[in-house]
């Protein structure tokens, strides 16, 4: 008697899956214009991409639907994940969010598993084949653009996020020689570095003798950030440049001794009106009152 053996489960091979997708590439590039049409339907009904006109959406899906089938017949994401990051840098400025992106990628998905659904629903094992060939290209490419998406958007809040710190440090000239450096809120040590970068730049573009740095908007500073002012004013020293600082707090000045700061050698004035006029001082200026015209007679 001859035993029946169950029949293992087809695996396409290598060379089968590639001839596979070859055939779905071909029936997708048949049908592009209907399926691209109702892929841009969906986008719309689902409200994605508001922030985008219907002819901006229809461009646009044209675009992704030609390169989501070279990826799919070449194997290759390189085209994709270029074309990727150009359309997040386009869309991200526009108010367009991650879950829109991820969204879109799995309409035009489930849109393309439809066709192919239709078109092989009467074998079912070649559909079996078809879905085994395209799931996994069509996972790795949706990944490829929500990957490319949020990198991109990582990118812009960190652009964004040093402009508004260069603009929460303003080095600012007032007279020839004489630089200003307000300091408002929260320094935690990343902002303390761009700080010290910011300033010593100034010191060399304005050749300034004299720096005044007011913290009086500082609410609190840590060790290792007063230890960094420390080795700002130092820096500064270096390059020519006296330091003022105005507006030390109490706790500030506490967090300056206990890290072993003389403040006998550091030059504080308590406030900025103070700062300036020893600056001043320094800089060999004088303060001439302006004589009132109504004392004039003829």
């Amino acid at each position: 008697m001859v035993e029946a053996r169950a029949k293992a489960p087809f695996r396409p091979s290598a060379g089968s899956t590639d001839v596979l997708l070859r055939e779905l590439v071909a029936h997708l590039r048949e049908n592009r214009t209907q399926l691209r049409e109702e892929w841009a339907r969906r986008i719309t009904e689902a409200k994605l991409l508001t922030a985008m006109t219907p002819d901006e959406i229809f461009a646009e899906a044209t675009a992704v639907y030609d390169n989501y089938l070279e990826a799919l017949e070449t194997g290759s994401i390189e085209a994709l994940e270029t074309y990727a990051r150009n359309l997040s840098e386009r869309i991200i400025p526009r108010g367009v969010e991650t879950h829109e992106v991820v969204g879109i990628v799995l309409l035009l998905r489930d849109v393309l598993a439809r066709s192919l659904f239709a078109k092989y629903r009467a074998d079912f094992t070649e559909l079996n084949r078809v879905q085994d060939a395209y799931e996994p290209a069509a996972n790795r490419i949706a990944n490829t653009v929500a990957v490319g998406f949020v990198q991109e958007r990582e990118r812009i809040i960190r652009q964004q996020q040093e402009a508004i710190r260069e603009l929460s440090t303003p080095v600012l000239p007032v007279r020839e020689r004489l630089l200003i450096l307000p300091i408002i809120g929260i320094i935690d040590p990343q902002r303390a570095r761009q700080l010290t970068e910011q300033l010593l730049r100034g010191i060399r573009v304005n050749r300034a003798k004299v720096v005044v740095i007011d913290i009086t908007g500082v609410p609190a500073m840590d060790a290792s950030v007063a230890n960094h002012l420390v080795q700002t004013v130092e820096a500064s020293r270096l390059l020519g440049a006296t330091v003022i600082v105005t507006g030390l707090s109490a706790e500030i000045a506490q967090t300056l001794v206990n890290i072993g700061v003389d403040l006998g050698k550091m030059n504080t004035v308590g406030d900025l009106q103070g700062g300036i006029e020893e600056a001043e001082r320094l800089l060999g200026y004088k303060v001439l009152p302006i004589p009132d015209p109504s004392n004039n007679h003829a």
